[in-house]
């Protein structure tokens, strides 16, 4: 899995590197219009869109053809895609720390909870997101695909809305709000490992084209 991890990120490096570079300049402009620690919300979904890139590059050049040959299965196949969103989506966020980072260092108003509540908030969309998109990417083509990647991250903000105001019948969240939002990024962690379990299953029986 190692290598087709490699050829990911060879493909989408110059995706990589433009996202990474367009987060921390973001950053830094932000910083004159409204707290720069917002960033940490967009930096995750922002920069796993190179995902989706590796996966039409896949089907473009017949590489699921050529991979099934390999001596890899069909799960690790999967996985790789799925290890890779979240190291794109990590990479992401320690994008977007760097300007916070530097900024608090300048006497910028950033507070570590600020850093952990959108951070949380922003890591839970981009794996709700995730865990419905990555499936979808190898049941539709890729014109399909990529109009389900962005209607994903709409689905994935109104799943975070409806745990929070489920997690409001129960706490008042506004007094608890880090505690409701890891309990939100609790769930989207299980909904993303359900997600590769039912994809490497669908997979396995899935014909390569």
């Amino acid at each position: 899995m190692k290598g087709i991890l490699i050829k990911d990120l060879y493909i989408a490096r110059s995706n990589i590197v433009v996202t990474v570079v367009s987060l921390i300049v973001l950053g830094f402009g932000l910083s004159f219009l409204l707290e720069t620690s917002a960033l940490l919300v967009l930096a995750p979904v922002a920069s796993t869109t190179a995902v989706f890139i590796s996966i039409t590059s896949d089907a473009g050049s017949k590489w699921n053809k050529n991979v099934i040959a390999m001596p890899v299965s069909r799960n690790q196949i999967i996985g790789e895609k799925y290890t890779f969103y979240i190291i794109l989506a990590l990479a992401g966020l320690a994008a977007a720390l760097i300007p916070c980072g530097i900024l608090a260092q300048l006497g910028a108003d950033i507070t570590a909870q600020s850093l952990c509540l959108y951070g949380a908030i922003g890591m839970s969309a981009t794996l709700l997101a995730g865990g419905i998109s990555l499936p979808c990417a190898y049941l539709f083509d890729p014109e399909k695909s990529q109009i389900v990647f962005m209607m994903s991250f709409m689905a994935s903000t109104g799943i975070i809305a409806g745990i929070v105001l489920f997690m409001n019948l129960l706490i008042p969240v506004k007094e608890y709000i880090l505690p409701t939002f890891g309990i939100v990024l609790a769930v989207a962690v299980i909904c993303f490992v359900i997600s590769y379990i039912v994809a490497a299953k669908v997979y396995q029986k899935r014909d390569i084209i």
